[in-house]
């Protein structure tokens, strides 16, 4: 799996994440949200120039113009709900593609720090021969990018596959890595070092869907 670290150049992508870590700018969920659909656009941008492409005449006032347009054959899945404002990044770049929305959310049978990823809800298109876009802002584990990708087997095959996400951590990176085609792709943000004992990303920022939109019950 190829993997693209945006960080590891400067950009102004830095500041969009230093707010989302930032504990004071948290209390504002807007904020938050935009910040994450800021970096859906970014790395939107990115992955844009790996797409395939296909040659247009444009009719202008003057005359033609020839263009490179890509082709419509992109599926956006978001991994509910975290993914919601990624996914609207995304979109907003890649505004004729399909859509998909998947659950993944972590069940602690055992009420302590153990926990198993359950996928429950599945809307999609077909996905065979398409290019599929995975969007999940957090890539701790990677419990939840594998589920996801089990869970949409039934949908077809993808030609590719690219994941996009926020922040990782190392041990969730190696997972991925090893459980997706070889010929998949990984746009991420910025990468953490390790994962606590509850499966968090540290530093990371904490619960993106918690802060993107309340606080929720376990179950």
């Amino acid at each position: 799996m190829k993997v693209h670290h945006l960080l590891e150049e400067n950009s102004l992508a830095t500041k969009f994440v230093s707010e989302l870590r930032d504990v004071d700018r948290q209390k504002d969920a807007m904020r938050f949200r935009k910040n994450i659909e800021r970096i859906g656009e970014i790395l939107g941008y990115e992955l844009s120039k790996s797409l395939s492409y296909f040659p247009k005449e444009i009719k202008t006032p003057l005359g033609n113009a020839t263009h490179q347009l890509p082709k419509k054959d992109v599926v956006i899945c978001s991994i509910l709900r975290a993914g919601l404002p990624l996914h609207n990044g995304l979109l907003n770049y890649f505004d004729w593609a399909e859509n998909a929305f998947i659950s993944a959310y972590r069940h602690h049978p055992k009420e302590d720090e153990e926990f198993e990823i359950l996928v429950e809800y599945l809307a999609s298109p077909s996905l065979e021969d398409k290019t599929l876009i995975l969007a999940d802002p957090m890539l701790a584990t990677g419990k939840s990018f594998v589920n996801v990708l089990k869970a949409l087997e039934k949908m077809g095959k993808p030609k590719k596959i690219h994941l996009v996400a926020v922040i990782g951590a190392k041990e969730g990176l190696k997972l991925v890595e090893e459980e997706f085609p070889e010929n998949s792709e990984l746009w991420i943000a910025t990468i953490d070092e390790k994962l606590d004992k509850n499966g968090y990303i540290v530093p990371g920022l904490g619960d993106a869907g918690d802060l993107s939109y309340g606080s929720k019950m376990q179950h």
